[in-house]
């Protein structure tokens, strides 16, 4: 496999108007036209890739997707809140409207990419977020131009490539999240990376069904309760919940085994199994941490995650987490700055795992300037 080209790469850019894909797919609130930014620390994380470029005499241009809009402009996506806040964080780069304005985007058309790339000289990818979609702005211009990585997409693919590679072990995984069905392919690949599998969240009823155990009216999918079986089966150390919390048949709090009666709802892991994850972790030297325990944004279901979160912050061992709602706990308990890397993409950190490579990647590779 070819190496992924990197800023140095792309030779002398002074002068040149380089395009750089950015993740400025941000958190907003507020009405539809006058929408604000709540955190704009994916702006931020963008900042070392383009000082890099600006420094050294480019003019840039950002691209980013933001929110779904099917392919045809509304005033709720418009980048202009974006626009705004980057102008502040880095004084003349220009900023494209929302790619997916324009249906091309998704459906990867070529007159879409020649009209994005005229006028340009060189392509930076600095997107992990949107590196596992094969749309226009992630695999169009590295086929004509010289391309490369941006410093966060590096960083990105050097830590989870090295969790593939050379994990310090025992490497532990922590999976939760809602559906087995979403994750079945990362939870084959895993098995056969980690030392043990911990498995909470919705998921972990499917397992829990799969050892014969009633589930009340939890969330489990029966149509993968015999691949869940196969997975226990495989002689691999899987660590499921011992106890769960949940509302009974009458709506009511309640906390119970691994037995649940009819009418429970399974919403969180227990307490015995949140701190037995808990050890789990800190005994690792490597912990992977996809998925919340629980239902952690209802404050009676977030102790699972919470604890997992701690512990996560606590043990000594490389710590990464793979974006999406298990990012959003650890920003939510604080703990987002005692954990060594976490992903700016959830999706595409668990697709990498899994696959080893993804579009974005494939196609950077690829461009006229990698030898």
């Amino acid at each position: 496999m070819a190496r992924l080209p990197t800023l140095e790469d792309l030779g002398d850019v002074t002068g040149k108007r380089v395009l750089v894909r950015t993740d400025f797919n941000v958190p907003m609130s507020g009405p539809d036209d006058a929408r604000t930014i709540t955190d704009d620390f994916r702006i931020r994380a963008a900042l070392p890739t383009i000082n890099w470029l600006t420094q050294r005499g480019a003019t840039v241009v950002c691209a980013s997707h933001l929110g779904r809009p099917k392919g045809a402009p509304n005033r709720k996506d418009s980048m202009d809140p974006v626009r705004e806040r980057l102008t502040q964080l880095a004084p003349g780069v220009e900023l494209l409207e929302n790619l997916r304005f324009d249906a091309g985007e998704e459906k990867n058309d070529a007159s879409f990419v020649s009209q994005m790339v005229r006028g340009i000289d060189a392509y930076v990818d600095d997107a992990f977020g949107a590196a596992h979609r094969a749309h226009a702005s992630i695999v169009g211009p590295p086929r004509t131009l010289p391309s490369a990585a941006g410093r966060l997409l590096q960083h990105e693919v050097e830590v989870l490539e090295g969790l593939r590679s050379h994990p310090k072990r025992p490497f532990i995984a922590v999976l939760g999240g809602s559906k087995v069905g979403d994750k079945l392919g990362v939870i084959e690949a895993l098995l056969g990376l980690v030392d043990a599998l911990v498995i909470g969240g919705g998921m972990c009823f499917t397992f829990l069904a799969a050892q014969g155990f009633p589930v009340g009216d939890s969330l489990c999918e029966l149509d993968q309760v015999a691949t869940c079986r196969r997975l226990l089966d495989s002689g691999k150390k899987i660590y499921l919940p011992e106890d769960i919390t949940g509302l009974d048949a009458t709506g009511e709090y309640a906390t119970y085994g691994c037995r649940l009666p009819a009418g429970a709802k399974g919403l969180d892991i227990g307490p015995g199994s949140a701190a037995a994850f808990s050890d789990v972790i800190m005994d690792a030297r490597t912990v992977f941490w996809n998925g919340p325990m629980g239902m952690f944004e209802d404050q009676r279901f977030a102790a699972g995650t919470r604890t997992v979160a701690q512990a996560m912050a606590d043990t000594k061992a490389f710590t990464v987490v793979g974006g999406g709602d298990s990012a959003a706990a650890l920003s939510q308990f604080g703990f987002q700055d005692d954990v060594d890397h976490v992903s700016t993409g959830g999706g595409a950190s668990l697709e990498l795992l899994e696959l080893g490579d993804l579009p974005g990647l494939a196609a950077l590779r690829g461009a006229p300037n990698v030898h």
